[in-house]
């Protein structure tokens, strides 16, 4: 998997992150791995290793739609490793960050 898809929001609900994460387990492509999830520093985030970032994301935006969750969400990608994000999600959006 050559790229990390960072999905983000403000911090809210530690259920609602799991949540998410669950479904996301559960509804993404077995070509998309769900990596796990931090909160702090104000932010909370799902990661997900996938070969196609883009993808992951339309996948993800679905699943977590239909689930409420997409509202304030931010979504980015980088490659492994690698430290600049290409921002998919608000449209427009230039900054994103991990704290």
């Amino acid at each position: 998997m050559r790229y990390q898809l960072i999905l983000q929001w403000p911090v809210a609900d530690y259920d609602a992150l799991e949540a998410g994460e669950n479904a996301l387990v559960d509804g993404l492509d077995p070509t998309h791995e769900v990596d796990g999830h931090d909160i702090g520093s104000g932010e909370m985030n799902i990661f997900v290793l996938t070969g196609d970032p883009v993808a992951a994301f339309q996948s993800a935006q679905r699943i977590l739609g239909a689930l409420g969750m997409w509202l304030d969400a931010r979504a980015a990608f980088r490659p492994v490793g690698g430290s600049e994000f290409t921002v998919l999600w608000p449209e427009g959006a230039a900054d994103f960050r991990v704290v």
